[in-house]
């Protein structure tokens, strides 16, 4: 059985650090706050990746973004993807060069459909995310958004996602909108405009704000990875804690901390049966 991936997503707009709820972002801190706040030498060891977005809303500043994804690089060992605002191969590779693993596109899967082929033959299917943001409407029908929640598909979400998992990328990242920020818990009900058998791995985001909305996730087979954005919830020990839980919980995740040992898994916590 392959092993899961927990995944922290970090949200970055001009110059700071960003809490988002249903897309609405308010600024948290800056680099050196993040840096306060988060010590990256020792949170690699409780996460499997890391997702550094640049939502900015105005005008990207794509040199800023990558001075400060260089900066996440120090003393982190785990892959860095990072995103927001790609819409050629050479803003991929400035990001790629800045200490980025992977590359995450979302608006241009749907304007600039060769994008992703472009970007699978330059550097490997591997490399490529595609990340899509789902909403439902006032029926309750889930849609898709792009263009950071500004812009409304009116083709069926099961449609389009259909069609990006046709596209030459390497993992698909499903985000909701309505969850979003929320810490109520992830929306299983985007998993099914999946269809029966899906040949690229899931990260399902959007919602987690505990260890036992992580463990839920974990739990269902069509996820492969679970990502969260929650600053607060997880800040301190908070990652840590998090994945400790997880591994309580028979959950099968890389074992990075060298002070914790399968030998230690005696017993499900309570508040996580």
């Amino acid at each position: 059985m392959l092993k899961k991936r927990l995944i922290f997503t970090l949200l970055y707009s001009n110059g700071s650090f960003m809490l988002s709820r249903n897309f609405r972002l308010q600024a948290v801190g800056n680099l050196a706050w993040l840096q306060r706040n988060y010590d990256f030498s020792q949170i690699s060891y409780s996460i499997d990746e890391l997702v550094v977005l640049d939502v900015t809303r105005e005008k990207r500043n794509i040199d800023k973004f990558c001075e400060v994804l260089k900066s996440l690089t120090i003393n982190n060992f785990v892959p860095i993807t990072a995103g927001g605002g790609v819409w050629d191969v050479d803003s991929a590779q400035k990001l790629l060069r800045s200490g980025a693993d992977k590359i995450l596109i979302n608006s241009s899967l749907f304007i600039e459909r060769y994008l992703a082929k472009e970007l699978s033959e330059e550097y490997g299917q591997q490399c490529v995310v595609a990340s899509i943001d789902l909403k439902r409407s006032k029926v309750g029908e889930l849609q898709v958004l792009s263009h950071n929640g500004s812009k409304l598909h009116e083709s069926p979400a099961r449609e389009l996602i259909d069609s990006v998992l046709t596209m030459e990328v390497g993992e698909i990242y499903l985000n909701s909108v309505d969850r979003d920020g929320t810490g109520q818990g992830l929306d299983f009900e985007v998993l099914e405009l999946l269809p029966a058998r899906v040949n690229k791995p899931v990260i399902l985001a959007g919602g987690a704000g505990n260890s036992n909305h992580l463990l839920l996730g974990f739990k269902d087979s069509r996820v492969d990875a679970v990502a969260t954005a929650n600053l607060f919830n997880f800040v301190g020990d908070g990652l840590k804690k998090a994945r400790h839980e997880l591994v309580l919980g028979g959950i099968r995740l890389p074992m990075w901390d060298l002070g914790f040992r399968n030998s230690d898994v005696t017993s499900l916590p309570q508040n996580l049966g």
